[in-house]
């Protein structure tokens, strides 16, 4: 091999296995916090005080005010609420909203983080954090954003609706398939994203077909895990860039919204990464965005970007916006070009590159 790369393993310590939740309290006192504020989204507001329950007088309190795309205003609540309880950590048990606030207190604080995931997401092996201030939203990237332990224990999954696992697991798929064609990608990366897609193409069909398989929930949260390291490995590019444009301006939901467009933006990008993207072709039937366009149907997932509420209108908005201070991407952007792949996105067409 003679490529040229430069390669940092994450420094997150990550703990993998059926029951490993029941572990957050032993890995409180082994990061030697002493007083963990747990967080969560109002719907899992009754899992987070059963957790803070669990952790007994490790833990501080509950805030169950995280949403999507983590608006600024949320965190200022939440930093109050730190300040209140004299929290040296803080306990994200959630999908990427609950991660997302985690880590933006961290950024502010520098507060201990462990995480404990429910659903795909994958950001929380990341130092990316995305924002949501006055309509944009931004990505920041710091050392203080990476969750020092996370817990992947898939029991925590088995009870996530399909629809949910389906979009959660597809917005993990995107983070890999980026990865693949990143500018500063590596060997490892890509090792870990082949192996990620893998992983999720084989058990998302099993959990559409049965939610409750086991083998299917460990391995979708181990496709999780890799998708996301990858992410946090390697810059972003034009998918990361349109979906941040679409969620912060246009309030769209996460998962679902890079659902719909990994098969579009995995096409712009085909032949200019064509021998980057070729696993993917490989692995979903022989075509990039045609091959991810026909799982995302097989499984269910949302394919128009209309079933969000995007009007065509908006198109017109979102085009000029993904465009300002675009990401580096393989292939070069214009506003005409991304303007179509939208508008292909809003009717649901199947992408053909």
């Amino acid at each position: 091999m003679n490529t040229r790369f430069s390669y940092a393993g994450s420094p997150a310590r990550i703990v993998f296995g059926d029951g490993s939740r029941d572990s957050v309290r032993d890995w409180i006192m082994k990061s030697g916090a002493t007083r963990a504020l747990v967080l969560s989204t109002p719907h899992q507001k009754p899992d987070a005080e059963a957790l803070a329950h669990d952790i007994g007088d490790l833990a501080c309190g509950v805030f169950a005010g995280a949403v999507m795309h983590t608006p600024v205003e949320v965190t200022e609540a939440a930093m109050k609420v730190v300040a209140e309880t004299r929290a040296d950590c803080v306990v994200s048990l959630g999908g990427g909203s609950t991660t997302g606030l985690g880590k933006a207190i961290a950024y502010r604080s520098d507060l201990l983080q462990i995480v404990v995931p429910t659903t795909y997401a994958g950001s929380e092996v990341t130092s990316i954090l995305g924002q949501t201030e006055g309509g944009r939203k931004t990505t920041v990237k710091d050392a203080k954003i990476l969750p020092e332990v996370v817990i992947y224990d898939p029991l925590l999954t088995h009870g996530l609706p399909v629809a949910m696992s389906v979009t959660s697991g597809l917005n993990a798929m995107a983070h890999a398939v980026e990865g693949l064609y990143a500018q500063d990608r590596n060997p490892i990366s890509s090792l870990m994203a082949v192996e990620g897609l893998r992983a999720f193409a084989r058990s998302l069909p099993e959990i559409v077909k049965a939610p409750g398989n086991a083998q299917a929930r460990s391995d979708a949260l181990y496709g999780a895990w890799l998708c996301g390291t990858v992410l946090g490995a390697v810059g972003m590019a034009l998918h990361h860039k349109i979906c941040h444009t679409l969620g912060g301006s246009f309030d769209t939901p996460h998962a679902e919204t890079h659902a719909i467009m990994l098969p579009h933006t995995a096409s712009f990008n085909a032949k200019a990464a064509a021998n980057e993207l070729a696993p993917v072709a490989e692995i979903f039937g022989g075509s990039v965005g045609g091959g991810l366009w026909d799982f995302a149907k097989s499984i269910g997932a949302p394919l128009s970007l209309r079933d969000l509420g995007l009007t065509e209108a908006d198109l017109d908005k979102a085009a000029g916006i993904a465009v300002e201070n675009p990401y580096w991407n393989p292939r070069p952007i214009d506003r005409g070009s991304i303007r179509q792949l939208l508008q292909n996105a809003w009717e649901g067409r199947r992408p053909a590159e």
